[in-house]
């Protein structure tokens, strides 16, 4: 009875931000502000880049598509974070309810598997591209790189409900402190005072077989692209084709460090200070998002050249 009576009156949850800094919210807000805006940024101008240069055909192979993809996550991510992470830095936004932390916690986590599936499919691409250089073409046709699409997109947003929808049934007894300031589902389950099984059972199967499956297949993609360049005979091609992976391998690290750190901090490291929870859940949703751009920009000639002349054409 008492368990129904606290879950009735704690339908919201109070954000604290940075524990221990919350007189200087407002300063810290202004750099949070420039990393997402230039997230933002970044992500926005890719897509652009892509979408509108139909004429070069170059930029419209699978693994531009996929990049697309792996920006448009990056774009739907730092929009699902950002209003909440500024609106309490600046004192905006002091709680928020149940019902829009569970609607909250859904994008992050879809949007969290659906850049580990877009990783696994570039390195697909690239695995094909090496290994199979020949019937590129053939294999990763425009049908085939959509159906890919449709599946990543399937994958993300499908499978996450269930545990999800569970936290609307939970008994939150617990103090109602969120340690970030957004909504994960480990946090939740936390403050739950009912049966977690389901969620953590389910919550743990989803890891193992979104983000621990993806790691495992890109590391053995690796290896077989690893394999066939070292029976390639020339180093210089040798390192021409290890060169066009080193994005990829850039982008795989961003995201997935951050997510294991953050993993292991909620599993493991409950003794730890809340301000380490604090950053590295914003590590975890501002990193990937602020790097993945200038990695590929940087390291992605065409990508390169397209967005300064896109511009240059503004400033003229």
């Amino acid at each position: 009875m008492a368990d129904n009576v606290t879950h009735r009156y704690i339908s919201s949850f109070f954000l604290v931000g940075i524990p221990g800094l919350q007189a200087f919210h407002c300063w810290i807000g202004i750099p949070v502000f420039l990393l997402f805006a230039l997230g933002l940024l970044g992500n926005s101008t890719i897509i652009i880049t892509i979408k509108l240069e139909p004429s070069l055909h170059h930029l419209h192979q699978p693994m531009f598509y996929f990049l697309a993809m792996l920006a448009l996550t990056d774009l739907c991510m730092g929009l699902s974070t950002m209003y909440m992470v500024l609106g309490v830095l600046w004192g905006i936004i002091r709680e928020i309810s149940l019902d829009s932390c569970i609607a909250q916690s859904y994008f992050i986590h879809g949007l969290s598997f659906m850049e580990s599936s877009v990783l696994l499919a570039m390195a697909f691409d690239h695995y094909i591209a090496i290994c199979n250089s020949l019937r590129y073409s053939s294999i990763l046709t425009s049908d085939k790189t959509m159906k890919i699409g449709v599946a990543i997109l399937c994958r993300s947003s499908l499978l996450i409900p269930p545990v999800i929808i569970g936290l609307k049934f939970l008994n939150y007894c617990h103090p109602h402190i969120l340690s970030h300031s957004f909504c994960l589902h480990q946090d939740l389950i936390r403050m739950a005072c009912s049966d977690i099984r389901f969620n953590s059972i389910y919550g743990l199967a989803l890891v193992i077989s979104n983000l621990l499956l993806d790691a495992v297949l890109i590391l053995i993609s690796y290896i077989m692209i690893l394999h066939a360049v070292l029976a390639i005979a020339s180093q210089e091609e040798r390192i021409k084709s290890l060169q066009t992976c080193v994005s990829h391998i850039c982008a795989v690290s961003v995201f997935y460090i951050p997510i294991i750190g953050l993993t292991m901090v909620h599993r493991f490291g409950k003794h730890l200070s809340p301000l380490v929870h604090v950053l590295m859940g914003n590590i975890y949703t501002l990193f990937p998002p602020l790097m993945n751009p200038i990695i590929y920009s940087i390291k992605t000639q065409q990508i390169r050249r397209r967005v300064q002349r896109l511009f240059y054409l503004k400033r003229m």
